[in-house]
């Protein structure tokens, strides 16, 4: 049995090949819906709505979209060039993407105008995050792969970076960001507005379950439709500051509820895959990969955890095989972010709050997870939002 949705064919039982060896061309209709994840930062409203999608040609399995912008001089043109680019490029049957950027006429600007006030009365923020807030989901299919222990330590890296970070501790059940950042005693408050202001460590601000239970040993006996109004809590109810550049969410391993909540409730969000170097361990991560492409969510890359071990006279064990990383981000057509071997520190960094890009920046893991934050704040700079409105209401 197939079944057809906006052009996609998802075949129901197992045995069968997937989507993405069916080399089915891409349609416009599709592209315009991953491309309503692109949200205009100053405006909170998708660039389809707007009006400013043209012309998308598709030539076999290369596509060109037509992008105007409200001014020449937008200062965001870069930034939406790239956000359409990947958001196009995750959608299965779409090997190269090319932007043809034109500017809008003077009608054109006016209607993105009323759409945009339209949208405003209309429509309420969707989340307390801002539209302009990077936010990079580390996920796997499967748990034990050290998300956890990543998405802390990347969230420092990037805060050491200069940026404002946030931390959304999204494994509800198994919690364990607190203890990694030695705030186990914390809770999480309110402020007069009764929203839940989140927990300072190390510079970042976070939220986690286990910042509002009496003790880490408290088990959550809590249903999946309750994961998900967590999550939905985590994202409208928290104050999270205005200014925050990226927004870190330590995601539960698989493809559930927590999974499904969070693609539509943050259509910024973006995706790391974690994995180790075991073929096993890969198949569970392609899963989530799979994912977030029907998800229309970008990959951003693969992060290759507990990859070998080098002992004191420098030999390298390679524990959990090798390539593993590589392979995936080659399967999936990303980038490997980096590589990062098995190294005591992390383990004994997490268990005592001293995070090891803090504790030991230059031992084999806490450099390359800098490295890995370099990357990622690379290929996602913050949002600058020299504002293109305030350029446009000069005009």
């Amino acid at each position: 049995m197939i079944v057809e949705s906006l052009g996609f064919y998802h075949e129901t039982f197992a045995g069968r090949r997937r989507p993405d060896t069916l080399h089915l061309m891409v349609t416009a209709a599709e592209i315009r819906v991953a491309l309503a994840n692109v949200i205009d930062p100053e405006l909170h409203t998708d660039i389809v709505d707007l009006g400013m999608v043209g012309e998308i040609v598709i030539t076999d399995r290369d596509v060109e979209v037509g992008i105007a912008l409200t001014i020449a001089s937008c200062p965001m043109r870069g930034q939406i060039e790239a956000d359409v680019e990947r958001r196009v490029a995750s959608l299965p049957g779409v090997d190269k993407v090319t932007i043809a950027m034109s500017v809008m006429s003077q009608e054109q600007r006016s209607t993105l105008m009323e759409r945009a006030r339209k949208r405003a009365r209309e429509t309420a923020k969707p989340t307390a995050v801002s539209p302009s807030t990077r936010v990079i989901a580390v996920s796997s299919g499967k748990g034990g792969v050290g998300k956890s222990s990543l998405s802390v330590n990347l969230a420092l890296a990037i805060t050491n970076l200069g940026h404002s970070v946030g931390l959304l501790d999204a494994d509800i059940w198994g919690f364990s960001a607190p203890r990694m950042l030695g705030v186990v005693e914390t809770r999480l408050n309110a402020n007069a507005d009764r929203k839940i202001v989140p927990t300072e460590a190390y510079g970042i601000h976070l939220v986690s379950t286990g910042l509002l239970l009496e003790n880490e040993e408290t088990a959550l006996m809590w249903r999946g439709l309750m994961l998900s109004k967590a999550v939905e809590q985590f994202l409208n109810d928290v104050a999270w500051p205005s200014d925050l550049g990226y927004l870190v969410i330590d995601m539960p391993p698989g493809t559930g509820d927590v999974q499904m909540a969070l693609a539509r409730l943050l259509p910024q969000a973006e995706m790391v895959v974690v994995t180790t170097p075991q073929i096993a361990a890969q198949k569970v991560a392609s899963r989530v990969a799979d994912m977030a492409r029907r998800s229309h969510m970008p990959i951003i890359g693969v992060v290759e955890n507990m990859a070998g071990f080098t002992t004191e006279d420098g030999t390298r064990h390679d524990i959990f095989g090798s390539g593993g990383g590589a392979s995936l981000a080659n399967d999936l057509g990303v980038e490997l972010l980096g590589s990062i071997p098995i190294d005591p520190d992390v383990a004994s960094g997490g268990d005592s709050g001293d995070p090891v890009v803090i504790a030991q920046p230059e031992g084999f893991a806490g450099a390359a997870i800098i490295a890995i934050a370099a990357r990622v704040v690379e290929i996602l700079p913050p949002l600058q939002l020299d504002s293109c409105i305030g350029r446009l209401s000069a005009l």
